[in-house]
């Protein structure tokens, strides 16, 4: 009976060892406060801006000139009589061919501008975002985490549970990337 109990506290200490040594470290980075942080995301985010800004011009100009000819076809149908009905009617009829084409236009110049900014955004931010991954994935390896929940609300509420004993890595990725340090919140605490 004692040999039987001698083995079980043996293998009761080798289990709690094994539990012991086999805990993982965890961490927790917000993602979206590095980004915001990084004076590469600033930049991109201006030349963005300043082609959002180009095609919102050239789609302000087609929509200017379709009002301008609207106008011109409004003014002439005024002046539509008995003596001159075949003319003008022709003439409206054209206009309105012309003002067509241009609302076509118009809706094509939205289209592609959409289209444009989208694939400017992709060109511009996927290798920012490649970069900060690859500064998480050096942080955690340096500080031997097994695991690394984001805390940003781009992510969603269900990323993280609970992050108490965690370790909040943000500032050390921000310093690898030569980021400005900007401050927030911890990430709330649940049960």
């Amino acid at each position: 009976m004692k040999l039987i109990k001698v083995f079980f506290i043996a293998a009761g200490l080798t289990l709690t060892a094994n539990v012991a040594n086999a805990q993982q470290k965890i961490g927790n980075v917000n993602s979206d406060d590095i980004f915001a942080s990084m004076s590469e995301v600033k930049t991109a985010n201006a030349t963005v801006d300043n082609l959002t800004k180009a095609k919102q011009t050239e789609i302000e100009k087609l929509i200017s000139d379709y009002q301008a000819k609207l106008k011109v076809a409004q003014d002439k149908e005024k002046t539509m009589n008995e003596a001159n009905k075949e003319a003008v009617t022709k003439e409206l009829i054209a206009a309105q061919t012309e003002l067509q084409g241009l609302g076509k236009k118009i809706e094509e110049a939205r289209t592609t501008a959409a289209k444009d900014i989208s694939a400017k955004q992709n060109e511009l931010f996927t290798p920012l975002q490649q970069k900060i991954q690859t500064a998480i994935s050096a942080v955690a390896k340096e500080r031997s985490l097994n695991y690394v929940f984001d805390t940003s609300s781009a992510q969603g509420a269900n990323n993280l549970v609970y992050t108490d004993g965690s370790e909040d890595i943000t500032a050390a990725v921000k310093t690898k990337l030569g980021a400005t340090a900007t401050t927030t919140k911890p990430a709330a605490k649940s049960k």
